[in-house]
């Protein structure tokens, strides 16, 4: 595999990737900082935010992925994990807490409940999943999901950061 810069994509080693200029380059390389240090603001709300807790503890160690201390502040945190079932009344603040959050941001959505209301789903105070209420970059299933997921989906949500912005060759919008 060439290691030219405008070729080759640490972490990708599937399909390397050719920026079209200065500029890109530029901007993966702050994507690439960006994907590598997301810091998470946890909104758990039920048995998905036990879950969330236990990624973050030893055995599991969500820190060796750069996310590994939960802010209290919105204005820390670039992303926020949305764990559990969201009731009608927490929409205005889950949306306050979003607005509050410094750009770029993104949204992860753990479990069924806070995808789509889960078991709760034709409840009237339950909201039919989040992304009525913020935009989602990233949805975790499971009920509730396992911490391995969390994960998982963070990794995901780190490629999806590592492409934005990026005009790369051969990919159309």
């Amino acid at each position: 595999m060439a290691r030219n810069p405008q070729e080759y994509v640490p972490g990708n080693q599937e399909a390397p990737v050719k920026l079209t200029s200065l500029a890109d380059m530029l901007q993966w390389a702050q994507n690439w900082a960006r994907s590598r240090s997301v810091w998470p603001l946890g909104y758990g709300l039920a048995c998905c935010a036990i879950e969330m807790m236990a990624a973050a503890q030893a055995h599991y160690d969500l820190s060796r992925f750069g996310s590994e201390v939960f802010r209290s502040s919105p204005r820390q945190a670039d992303l926020m994990i949305v764990a559990g079932t969201v009731a009608v009344k927490m929409g205005p603040r889950l949306r306050l807490l979003w607005e509050q959050m410094p750009d770029p941001k993104w949204v992860l959505s753990m479990g069924q409940c806070a995808n789509s209301g889960g078991e709760f789903y034709d409840s009237y105070y339950t909201v039919q999943g989040v992304d009525t209420i913020v935009p989602v970059d990233v949805y975790v299933p499971g009920c509730p999901p396992r911490p391995e997921q969390l994960i998982e989906g963070i990794l995901k949500l780190r490629e999806k950061i590592l492409k934005q912005g990026l005009k790369i060759q051969g990919e159309t919008d």
